[in-house]
């Protein structure tokens, strides 16, 4: 019996040589962009840097510099700078080092089997230069069902840069309608009611309703693109006002009620275009949208009065029946 225990011992000592040798052919097989000779990277590397990328080292648990990194941004290989994980993809996985549901993008990363230490595990390396990331396993808690385990000494972060605030002006009716649906948005941080894409300089309200003008009644939106998009900002847009109905909302009837938006430059004017194709392409609505885009020009503040009208007046019967709706619908939006 001692001696079929032995023979069956040895033949799985000889299969693990085996597996581990083939596993070394491979691996050395794999072509990287990047010199492999350690003295290349000992001129490149810092100490703790080659130690984990070169020489397989971890570093100790909850003691990582992005462990607790919430800043968006690109984690990128400390070694070569190759793009691996985006922050949009880390979670707190409670096991002492920065992890990870999915890479960046398919080929950044290689894969090997690690049957060091009496484990078995997977091995993650940097596809570009080669350099030891960290491992992978099968027991993430997202829909991909992975969990990218990293040193931080092997990475570093390019923060995302903040963008500053932006502004686009809208028609689309009455803008008290659309004065106190904006205001309640989150990342809005201002919306002024006023008159744009007329022919004359300062006009008041009593001008603008006569319809010669050639202005609308819009609102100018200030918001942070940071805490919402471009997009987002259309999509209230369009479902708070009807952008089928030429000069008119409801009962609002003339020119000065048109659906329009002003774009400030190319970029954004493209956008608006793809966005509006898309509505018609999906057929969101029964009829043609008639929704102009117009460049932005001259944008003029509506008198004092008109300013935050339905926070002042939220028992006038035209807020509560054509106001009020408008700012429910976007209420049930936003949750």
């Amino acid at each position: 019996m001692k001696i079929i225990n032995i023979i069956l011992l040895s033949i799985l000592i000889l299969s693990q040589l085996f597996i581990n040798q083939q596993e070394k052919k491979k691996n050395t097989m794999t072509q990287f962009k990047l010199p492999q000779e350690p003295e290349y990277w000992k001129n490149k590397l810092t100490q703790e840097q080659y130690y984990i990328l070169r020489e397989k080292g971890t570093e100790r648990p909850f003691t990582g510099n992005f462990l607790y990194n919430k800043d968006k941004g690109i984690y990128v290989c400390a070694g070569c700078g190759n793009e691996l994980f985006s922050s949009d993809s880390k979670f707190d996985s409670h096991c002492g080092w920065p992890s990870f549901d999915r890479e960046i993008q398919q080929g950044k990363i290689i894969y090997q089997k690690d049957y060091s230490h009496g484990m078995i595990r997977t091995e993650i390396l940097c596809a570009n230069c080669g350099g030891h990331l960290g491992h992978v396993f099968d027991d993430g808690p997202t829909e991909t069902g992975k969990r990218y385990c990293l040193n931080s000494i092997a990475l570093n972060f390019i923060q995302e840069t903040k963008k500053e605030n932006e502004t686009i002006v809208l028609g689309g009716g009455c803008f008290w309608c659309l004065e106190a649906a904006f205001q309640i948005v989150d990342g809005v941080k201002e919306v002024v009611s006023g008159y744009a894409g007329g022919f004359i300089e300062n006009p008041t309200y009593e001008q603008v309703c006569t319809g010669t003008t050639g202005h609308a009644e819009v609102v100018k939106i200030s918001f942070d693109p940071n805490k919402i998009t471009l997009k987002e900002i259309l999509d209230i847009f369009f479902s708070i006002h009807d952008p089928t109905t030429l000069n008119r909302q409801g009962n609002d009837i003339g020119t000065q009620y048109r659906s329009i938006v002003f774009y400030n430059d190319e970029n954004q004017k493209s956008f608006i275009e793809k966005y509006i194709q898309d509505l018609q392409t999906k057929k969101v609505f029964d009829r043609k949208i008639v929704t102009q885009i117009v460049k932005f020009e001259k944008f003029y503040p509506a008198e004092d009065y008109h300013q935050n009208y339905f926070k002042k007046n939220p028992n006038a019967p035209y807020c509560q029946f054509v106001v009020k709706p408008k700012v429910e619908k976007v209420q049930k939006l936003k949750k």
